[in-house]
């Protein structure tokens, strides 16, 4: 199953590091950024995080809400977000439904090992929950750059 710009955004719920829920559909009005990333506190995934961070600013100003989800549970997201002082929410999908159904959780294989993991893709999803732009395989270091583009195009 593939997401595609032009398709409504799945909703979901999700548990945000503090263990709160936060749902999609709440947040109707508002441009929203989904980005899904693979795992907390690696390389790319901290890269990525901490760009966000980094240009929080210019994502207040666009009315916009970031909200990164990984399949790590809620304790190492919390640990992930303190440690580097994110400030944004980081959602644990464990059982990756929500990743599923946007069609971000993919075979990888990693030194001949074959597994299953969240693809680093960004959905950003318009004010009406319509999915305006699709980045795939997105770089950590470009993320912020794109995706602000996106918001003020």
């Amino acid at each position: 199953m593939t997401i595609d710009a032009g398709d409504i955004a799945p909703d979901f719920t999700l548990p945000d590091q503090h263990g709160n829920p936060v749902t999609l559909s709440d947040l109707r009005g508002k441009q929203v950024v989904v980005y899904f990333y693979p795992k907390a506190d690696t390389p790319g995934c901290t890269t990525q995080a901490c760009g966000v961070r980094d240009h929080r600013a210019d994502y207040d100003r666009l009315d916009a809400v970031v909200l990164g989800i990984s399949p790590d549970p809620v304790r190492p997201i919390a640990k992930f977000a303190d440690k580097f002082d994110l400030g944004f929410p980081l959602l644990s999908d464990e059982d990756h439904a929500v990743a599923e159904a946007y069609g971000v959780w993919v075979e990888k294989s990693m030194y001949g090992r074959k597994y299953f993991g969240n693809e680093r893709t960004t959905f950003v999803i318009g004010p009406d929950g319509v999915i305006a732009h699709v980045f795939r395989k997105v770089k950590p270091a470009e993320h912020d750059e794109r995706v602000l583009a996106a918001l003020t195009s």
